[in-house]
């Protein structure tokens, strides 16, 4: 049986184990500040400035049914979006839009009264933002930034984005920084807290 590892990845954090920094930037933290389990990679990434599910696993063919596009797994996202879209931005989303690499498939898209998330660390600033939307967005396609491209194209910008699933594993129970092994086929098991961090530089 193969093991996975779900971890919510917070804000400003790397989706990898080392910061291949130039010379005199400043550290960014990695996954390595929250995570202590050898030989595990990520299967697929988030960007620094998303938020949520990360899936971590040993087992390189496990990755690799995840993370391969041809299996179409898809992942789903709440996201807060500069401004109120109306329907016609929604159905753009739902059909499909054009982007500079070609048309994205057609998206599951619903806006929610509320995320049911935590407020981020920092907070977004409501002066220069006071008037944004939640939208949950499920992709079944994972190009680069693919989320954010497909807001702005329909005139709002992703201003927070929180991956809550990815095909039947979902991000719930887990605060940002927290993780918990579950063994494929087998029952969940006890969330883990990440160790304090010491001596970190300051974040970019």
């Amino acid at each position: 049986m193969s093991a996975i590892y779900l971890l919510h990845k917070p804000y400003r954090m790397l989706s990898q184990f080392t910061d291949r920094r130039g010379k005199g930037e400043a550290p960014r933290a990695t996954l390595a500040d929250i995570i202590k389990v050898p030989g595990v990679y990520a299967a697929g990434r988030l960007d620094y400035d998303s938020e949520g599910l990360l899936l971590l696993t040993d087992d390189g063919a496990l990755i690799q049914r995840i993370s391969d596009p041809r299996h179409k797994q898809p992942k789903t996202y709440r996201v807060q979006v500069e401004g109120s879209p109306d329907e016609s931005a929604l159905d753009a989303l739902r059909q499909g839009v054009a982007l500079s690499d070609g048309m994205t498939r057609p998206a599951k898209v619903r806006q929610l009264a509320n995320s049911g998330l935590a407020e981020r660390t920092p907070p977004l600033d409501p002066k220069r933002h006071p008037l944004t939307t939640w939208l949950e967005l499920t992709i079944s396609e994972g190009r680069n930034r693919q989320v954010r491209r497909m807001t702005a194209h329909v005139g709002h910008p992703t201003l927070r984005l929180v991956r809550v699933a990815i095909g039947p594993w979902r991000l719930d129970g887990l605060a940002p920084g927290e993780w918990r092994r579950e063994t494929l086929h087998a029952p969940r098991i006890t969330t883990r807290r990440p160790p304090p961090r010491k001596g970190r530089g300051e974040q970019r």
